[in-house]
């Protein structure tokens, strides 16, 4: 009996001191942990949104820092930035970044903000939970579909009344209502398909908050020192953030968005990664188009394609891009044939046709604007 309750002892003693008990042992502590960041979490994104009981006279973070996308410049980092820069450093870093700033922006919006530690550390969770997980999409609308199915129904329940049931005494009535829902979905299912590909008005988040008005207005600086190929190539060319630094290695502090922006450009430069900068105007693959045609032959200015640039803070597109918008152009806009010897050794009947008045002005349709393989090769 002793022997078997020695043995028993050795056995439970080897099972409670093994890793797999171990880990099962703490399991509920890890559970408890997640529990309590997630709770942290929790108040931290009740701090970060102003949803706190106690009266204070300071802005709560989200009326600064975006969570979610807005179309106006918002020049303070967004929460996903600061998720994405501050979740990995230590706790007296973000106490020095929130309540006692160095940088001029900061110090002053910030002035009077002294957050608690444990208020620090919920709001750090909270900035680490939108890191993983993100923040909340918004759910995309079904109006149009649920429209579109309505009227498919209304187009079925015409049809069995037509040839089967027969409930409305006059037949005529039911065919005006079978055609104009058929009409309606049929205007639906173009007007979708005829906007398929095209990106007018969007105007999407930038990794920098770069604002043209300020570089191209407000400081003068000249398009092409940015987007050297505009001249000379197909593309205008993105500038790398080497050419950035041509200025913003002195320029340090941005006088909107403080120093957080322009940090961004040193860092990638520091570990050698590009800046991803979302493309915004972009035609369908099967499409040739090159900017030395238009700017440097054609002497087209940025404008009449893509809109006042040099007032936009945050970039959209204007125009729909669309090939009838393209030959509405080539049909309207008229060639100088006089000072450009490229159309003068390449058309000469067409200047003749000048010289003897038989036409006062040639079109660009007129020079091949309107050929299928000029774009499509």
């Amino acid at each position: 009996m002793t022997k078997l309750c020695l043995f028993i002892s050795i056995v439970f003693f080897l099972l409670t001191t093994s890793p797999a008990f171990s880990e099962n042992q703490n399991t509920p502590h890890q559970d408890k942990s997640e529990h309590n960041f997630l709770e942290s979490s929790k108040q931290g994104e009740r701090i970060f949104k102003g949803l706190v009981l106690t009266q204070t006279k300071l802005k709560a973070c989200i009326s600064c820092h975006n969570i979610s996308y807005s179309d106006t410049l918002n020049w303070n980092p967004s929460a996903w930035d600061i998720a994405h820069s501050f979740s990995n450093k230590e706790l007296s870093d973000f106490n020095s970044v929130l309540n006692a700033p160095t940088a001029k922006v900061m110090s002053e919006v910030h002035a009077d903000y002294q957050y608690t530690e444990e208020e620090l550390t919920h709001i750090k969770n909270y900035l680490l939970r939108l890191k993983e997980h993100g923040s909340e999409d918004t759910k995309p609308t079904v109006y149009k579909l649920i429209l579109f199915l309505f009227l498919g129904l209304i187009i079925t329940l015409a049809l069995i009344d037509l040839f089967f049931t027969k409930k409305i005494k006059y037949k005529f009535i039911t065919i005006l209502i079978f055609f104009a829902a058929l009409g309606y979905q049929i205007r639906m299912l173009g007007e979708d398909a005829t906007a398929l590909g095209r990106n007018q008005n969007y105007a999407p988040d930038q990794p920098i908050k770069f604002s043209h008005k300020v570089h191209a207005t407000d400081n003068k600086i000249d398009c092409r020192y940015c987007h050297t190929g505009v001249d000379n190539s197909k593309s205008a060319v993105i500038p790398s953030a080497n050419v950035c630094l041509n200025c913003h290695s002195i320029v340090r502090e941005g006088r909107n968005s403080g120093k957080f922006e322009i940090n961004k450009i040193h860092a990638a430069v520091e570990n050698n990664k590009p800046i991803e900068w979302v493309r915004i105007h972009k035609l369908p693959d099967h499409v040739f188009f090159s900017h030395a045609q238009h700017v440097n032959v054609g002497k087209r200015e940025c404008q009449e394609c893509h809109g006042e640039v040099e007032q936009m803070h945050i970039v959209k597109q204007v125009e729909d891009l669309s090939m009838g918008w393209c030959l509405d152009c080539h049909d309207k806009t008229a060639v100088n044939f006089n000072t450009n010897n490229y159309y003068s050794n390449t058309f000469k009947e067409l200047h003749l046709k000048l010289v003897r008045e038989e036409i006062d002005s040639v079109r660009v349709k007129d020079i091949g604007g309107r050929e299928c393989a000029r774009c499509h090769y």
